[in-house]
């Protein structure tokens, strides 16, 4: 008699393994009926599914859009793009590159009623860029700029859409909050072109942008760099980077809030480097 492959004969198969939350609950001492079970089975497969999502997007990627025009005509104004965060685990940012990184902003959102700051009619939904020409970008800096000002001086605030407003003087115990400016932090993210990095000297004049006196060239800025806005305090003149900073400029310079007027970008702040345009769908490609 021929011999029977056993492949071929019907052997039964091996059962299927339960899932590890089923085998938890039996090893428990519970026994999840074949309902239960498909329940359980639902919830394991989501909660591995979210955990990876946020290990993606907390290391691997994430998807963000620019929602003004500073950085034309390579990203246009509202463009979506997914941003490599892997990068520069593995080598540290260097001028040309676009970057993403986190900044730090104050978000004013109106004035209380009764204040010196109603009655100059403060408004909300605009950004504090300086307190009596010092850039600040948290409510702390804010507050130490005031508090280092002589009693008596004239206090302005400037904000993001070029209003400036004056507050009376300073007192013993000035902050925002006794002005009546409402403000909160509010870090935002932002994406402009790395244009100098610590140690290095920045000096933006005539359209172009000099780093340590050689005149940057190529295709990543063949651009006109403005330089003579009224309220740009860095690399407007010979500006040396701290080390373990960065100095940032928009590619369409002359619609970009960026290191002229903030400063430096702490290199720790920074997220990754764009890489793939996804909409709009007739721009989709790699950046």
């Amino acid at each position: 008699m021929a011999k029977v492959d056993e492949t071929m004969a019907g052997k039964p198969k091996r059962a299927k393994k339960p899932m590890f939350i089923v085998r938890l609950a039996v090893r428990l001492g519970w026994q999840p009926g074949r309902a239960m079970r498909e329940v359980l089975e639902w919830t394991e497969t989501l909660v591995v599914a979210g955990a990876l999502a946020a290990v993606i997007m907390t290391f691997v990627t994430v998807r963000m859009h620019v929602p003004t025009g500073s950085m034309i005509p390579t990203i246009d104004p509202k463009d979506s793009f997914f941003v490599d965060r892997i990068t520069y685990y593995f080598r540290d940012p260097k001028p040309g590159d676009i970057v993403v990184f986190r900044q730090g902003e104050v978000a004013v959102r109106g004035a209380v009623d009764g204040t010196i700051a109603a009655g100059a009619h403060v408004k909300s939904g605009v950004k504090l860029i300086f307190v009596n020409t010092k850039a600040v970008r948290t409510v702390e800096e804010a507050n130490a700029v005031l508090a280092g000002l002589a009693d008596g001086t004239p206090i302005r605030l400037d904000v993001s859409d070029g209003t400036g407003y004056n507050l009376g003087v300073k007192g013993a115990s000035t902050t925002l909050a006794s002005l009546g400016v409402i403000a909160k932090d509010a870090p935002t993210r932002y994406v402009k072109r790395l244009i100098a990095v610590g140690g290095q000297t920045v000096y933006i004049h005539d359209g172009k942008v000099e780093v340590d006196g050689a005149v940057l060239s190529g295709e990543r800025f063949d651009r006109t760099y403005i330089s003579n806005g009224t309220r740009m305090l860095y690399g407007v003149t010979p500006t040396r980077v701290p080390d373990g900073m960065l100095f940032m400029l928009g590619d369409n310079s002359g619609d970009s809030f960026d290191s002229r007027y903030w400063g430096f970008v702490d290199q720790a702040a920074v997220i990754g480097v764009p890489y793939l345009r996804v909409w709009p769908i007739n721009r989709f490609g790699l950046l």
